[in-house]
This record gives C-alpha cells, structure tokens and sequence, in this order.
C-alpha cells in the first residue's frame, strides 16, 4: 500500500502545503482520503483524478473537503474524459449530508442550488458502521470527537493497516482506531498545553500517546497548522513515542 501526501496542513494552506488530503494505492486501485484547498491540484501531479476509485470525507469542514467543487466541475466539464463519468460514478463516502453542502459549495445561490444535483456523476453513500470494500482496500470508519461529525478510517490493504484520525481531539475511540496498526497517519494541529478545548485536534504529545497505547508500529503527523512549531510537535511527540516519528511532507510518497 502506498501513501501519497497531497497536503497536510492544518486549518488553512500552508506555504508548503495545500490543506489535507491523501491518495493511497494498492495495485490498480486508487483511493483517497480528504480533498481540502489546493489538493485538487497536487493530486493531478501524481494521477488522473477520473483513475480514482473511491473518495472518502473523514468530516465536512473546508480545509478536509473544499476542492470537491472543483472535481465536480472536471467530472462534469472536461471536454475529453477517459470515460462517461455519469456512467460510471465516482462513490463518496461521506457525512450524511454532504450531498447538500457540496451543491452549495458548487452552486452559491438559490437558484443554481436547486439545480445542482451532483448525483449525476458522483455516488453519495454515508459514512457505515460496516467496511466498505473498494477493490483490495477495506476501510472502516470510526467515529471521533471534533466539532461537527467526524471520523477516523482504519484502512487495510496487502496484510497492512493504515489509520487514519481525520480531525480529533482524544477519545476512546482512537485506540480502537490505531490499535496494531503499521502506520498511524495522526493530525497534530499544535504543542501541548493545559487549557486546550476539548473535542478539537490532538497535539504532537497526544497523539503519540495514541500511537503508543495502541502500539501503532509508525506514527506520521499531519495537520500541523501553518502558525504553529512544527519542530517543536514533533519533538514532543518523539518524546513519548518509541517507535519511528516524522512529520509529513506534502508531495512526499510513503511506503505502509
């Protein structure tokens, strides 16, 4: 299974780095996590996004999702595309209503909206308590604690398992989430600190207690926002964590 980061910064683009999103392969098969600002873009460096398989939101904020308007309109509009793509319709597995904030996101006013039903090149599927299997991948959601609905996926493919947090501040579930996995591919939006909301994002320190608890073999970190001390998360996370460490590099393709 490969892991490609098309971006991995956190809240808005970074500098460096669109917002998040992944693109993970096995075989001939192609899948990707997230699709937030900029990664549109990065994904066309390394596939043609009509070679994608399957697209899953982990949640529904714009830094996880906001150039979803844009593949709508290459699905729709490219004047010479590899196939029908209202023949053969891409899934999305995503929050419940993401089929209304996507029309929105894609068609601003009424009138648009009303007419904008992206059913006809995409197959909107909610997020299930059950895997879905998209050639050798299966993928099981888990929910997190963020402040809209959110989830974690818990992808394995070729005897390996990757996870991924979405958005997150702790909760239980991340154990279940992480547990043995060969990679866990963790947000951690920020130092610690004692007074952090609750139910938001992970610092460096937390999540390399979830990979650590869990017995992750690998932590990746990601989501680092663009104002925060990158060298410093990843120091505290290396501090808990004894097994391999490193942030993520936009553009950077990993091995799970």
């Amino acid at each position: 299974m490969k892991l490609t980061i098309l971006g991995c910064s956190g809240s808005i683009p970074g500098p460096d780095s669109p917002s998040s999103g992944y693109l993970l392969e096995s075989g001939d098969t192609r899948i990707a996590l997230d699709l937030g600002n900029g990664t549109l873009g990065a994904m066309q460096r390394f596939i043609d996004p009509f070679s994608l398989d399957a697209l899953f939101f982990s949640h529904l904020h714009p830094d996880h999702c906001a150039d979803f308007g844009a593949l709508a309109v290459l699905r729709r509009y490219h004047p010479n595309p590899p196939y029908d793509a209202t023949e053969r319709r891409l899934p999305v597995i995503a929050p419940a209503d993401a089929p209304q904030r996507f029309a929105a996101l894609y068609a601003p006013n009424e009138q648009e909206r009303a007419e904008a039903d992206l059913s006809d090149v995409f197959e909107f599927v909610p997020v299930p308590a059950e895997p879905v299997r998209i050639g050798p991948f299966e993928v099981q959601a888990v929910p997190v604690a963020h402040l809209c609905e959110s989830w974690g996926f818990r992808v394995a493919a070729e005897g390996k398992v990757l996870a991924y947090t979405g958005d997150t501040g702790p909760c239980p579930q991340l154990a279940d989430l992480a547990a043995d996995a060969d990679v866990l591919l963790s947000e951690a939006s920020w130092t610690d600190f004692p007074d952090a909301p609750e139910g938001v994002h992970l610092s460096g320190r937390q999540a390399a207690e979830v990979a650590k608890t869990a017995a992750a073999r690998r932590l990746l970190l990601t989501h680092l926002v663009p104002w925060t001390d990158g060298d410093a998360i990843l120091a505290e996370a290396q501090a808990v964590f004894d097994g391999p460490v490193e942030r993520v590099v936009a553009d950077r393709t990993y091995d799970v």
